[in-house]
């Protein structure tokens, strides 16, 4: 009866046979990520209908922030004068979003009156998404396994499709807890609500609505002291004889939710079914044995991290001599963090710079353009393969080359001894950069040379979050910052809470100096506008991950060892001593490695070097 009437309804709706309209995946994938708004902010440009396109485009960005063209677009569309600000709509607003994030201001403000309002549309509001998701649910069976040979029996079969069904439903709570353009879903939507209005009824005094939330929480988590306590307060209030009770519309959702949660994991302990469980507040019975197993082995390894990173703090000797340690974590008011002195000479730093100018005059790789935070600054960037590349031209000094090299790997094993001894770790990315003050254009200025950001995650201050996706460098795992001078106003490093706002720890730029930090949201920095002169330093960001390793070092290391086997031919005598009389000043040595009492070479690793090269990294 069902199906017939599902049948009658779209044949109504869509004409001729209903399977003709059936969407593909790909199509539905399109849809999802607002694809066709694309196309259409082109159309509605190219008929000169400039409100729809902006709005188009706009409703594009804010599922799709990453996208680089769409980003300018919306610039350029910021700066014509036919455009209204009110013309950025967001056409795909989700009411519930739209009125979570208005209550959640509100509540932040205490503001609880209108807080309230707000929160009680934005529940309800998901709650009917929820139900126009999970109905979206029962669609055609989708093979995951299409190489599968073997056709499923009967019983198979239907069991097969109605726990994907199962499933899907399960998903939704994280679809409606997602907000446009992210990936990671907001932790105890549903419970978070009522955690909120229960707190903010009691703050105007409507004792009765705030039992009934608290009451509705306790179905999420029974056994949260702070609510059990909130509850006994409120029946004393109301008096003990008037019912506290959960909300209707949430104990549906809560059976309802735990009569699907016991289905799949059924078939997930005898059919061999997976299932990623969306909720936190799953209770401990549901879970089959061999489940709890896994589930407490990965606790463990999480534990077992946090005492890793305890460890750490225990620091050994460094691996270079006359390095000082500057500041530490709890100097800078959080975690992982550091500041090292001493890590390059003053002629170092003059040599390093040097190699800027030199690549600048080339005009090749080191252009200076408009820096890409702030039109109040030229930038200009050097990657060690270009380094190497002009060199190799004869439009910098060879050895002011192989110095960027080895300056970055000596700060890579300063910071693998400090933060991960043991555990190697790879370059991500190395970057000679220098920020420079536009002249005529500092009066008045507000903004910073590099806004607020971590470096493996995108952060999201309101939501007090950092979110590890793309296109957030994720594998990233430390960064740090080697510092060449220190002549020019502004440009300091300042760390910040997850607001971006409050300023925790200061670094002041100077030779030698090299601040250094884990990547995640425990770090959110900035760098102060650069008001005056020219701040160069070396960008540096290191991985775990073997995979992401910087494939550009590898070819830069390439070229220095072909450039070490001719200066070892008779001919090669010759372009030395013409790259010696090039200089300005000799190089400088790069201060000798003291051996640790514990060494993690292979024995051999030693004998395979040759005394008159100096080798970059050492697995090469």
């Amino acid at each position: 009866q069902r199906a017939g009437c599902l049948q009658r309804c779209l044949g109504r709706r869509l004409r001729p046979a209903p399977s003709a309209h059936r969407a593909s995946r790909a199509v539905r994938r399109d849809f999802e990520r607002r694809e066709p708004y694309n196309y259409l902010q082109v159309a509605f440009f190219q008929l000169k209908k400039l409100d729809q396109a902006v709005s188009a485009a706009h409703t594009f960005f804010v599922a799709n922030p990453q996208h680089l063209q769409m980003r300018e677009d919306i610039e350029k569309y910021r700066r014509m004068s036919g455009v209204k600000s009110d013309s950025f709509r967001d056409l795909e607003a989700t009411p519930h979003w739209e009125a979570y994030e208005a209550g959640v201001q509100h509540y932040d403000a205490d503001e609880y009156l209108q807080a309230v309002a707000r929160l009680e549309e934005s529940l309800s509001e998901a709650l009917s998404a929820l139900e126009e998701c999970r109905a979206l649910c029962e669609g055609p069976w989708e093979d995951e396994d299409e190489e599968e040979e073997m056709q499923p029996g009967l019983y198979e079969a239907i069991a097969a499709h109605y726990i994907q069904v199962l499933k899907c439903r399960q998903q939704c709570v994280l679809e409606i807890a997602t907000k446009p353009g992210r990936i990671s879903a907001t932790e105890d939507f549903i419970p978070s609500h009522l955690d909120l209005l229960q707190f903010a009824y009691g703050q105007v005094g409507n004792q009765s609505l705030a039992a009934e939330c608290a009451a509705s929480y306790l179905l999420f988590y029974p056994t949260d002291e702070p609510t059990l306590e909130k509850v006994k307060q409120y029946r004393t209030e109301l008096g003990e004889d008037t019912a506290v009770t959960a909300r209707q519309s949430i104990q549906h959702y809560v059976q309802r939710s735990l009569m699907e949660k016991k289905l799949i994991y059924y078939a997930v302990e005898h059919l061999g079914e997976t299932f990623n469980d969306p909720d936190l507040w799953t209770p401990d019975e549901l879970i089959p044995e061999n489940l709890k197993d896994k589930y407490r082995e990965d606790q463990e390894k999480q534990k077992q991290e946090t005492l890793d990173v305890e460890d750490r703090e225990k620091r050994g000797p460094l691996p270079f001599e006359g390095i000082a340690v500057t500041m530490d974590s709890q100097q800078m008011n959080g975690t992982q963090r550091v500041v090292f002195d001493r890590v390059l000479t003053e002629s170092e730093c003059e040599d390093l710079l040097r190699l800027t100018k030199a690549a600048g005059e080339a005009g090749d790789g080191f252009r200076a353009r408009r820096s890409p935070h702030t039109p109040h600054e030229r930038f200009e960037g050097l990657t060690v393969l270009k380094a190497m590349k002009l060199a190799q031209n004869g439009d910098v000094d060879w050895r002011d080359a192989k110095l960027l090299l080895q300056a970055s790997e000596k700060s890579r094993k300063i910071i693998e001894s400090y933060f991960t001894p043991g555990k190697k770790l790879h370059f991500s990315f190395t970057h000679l950069v220098c920020r420079t003050a536009v002249d005529g254009e500092q009066e008045g200025r507000m903004d910073l040379s590099h806004p607020v950001h971590a470096d493996n995650c995108l952060l999201d201050p309101e939501g007090q979050e950092c979110w590890r996706e793309p296109p957030a460098y994720v594998y990233r795992d430390y960064s740090g910052i080697l510092y060449l001078n220190d002549d020019f106003q502004g440009g300091g490093l300042f760390f910040t809470e997850m607001d971006t706002v409050t300023v925790t720890a200061e670094v002041r730029p100077k030779c030698g100096r090299l601040v250094a930090f884990s990547s995640g949201k425990e770090n959110p920095h900035g760098v102060w506008a650069v008001s005056r002169g020219r701040r160069c330093a070396i960008a540096l960001w290191y991985t775990h991950s073997q995979e992401h390793a910087e494939q550009e070092r590898v070819k830069a290391e390439e070229l220095m060892e072909q450039r070490a086997v001719e200066q070892d031919q008779p001919d090669g005598d010759q372009r030395q001593g013409t790259d010696r009389s090039s200089r300005s000043s000799s190089e400088p040595p790069i201060p000798s490695e003291t051996k640790p009492a514990d060494r993690r070479q292979k024995p051999s690793s030693d004998r395979k070097q040759h005394h008159k090269v100096l080798r970059a990294r050492d697995e090469f």
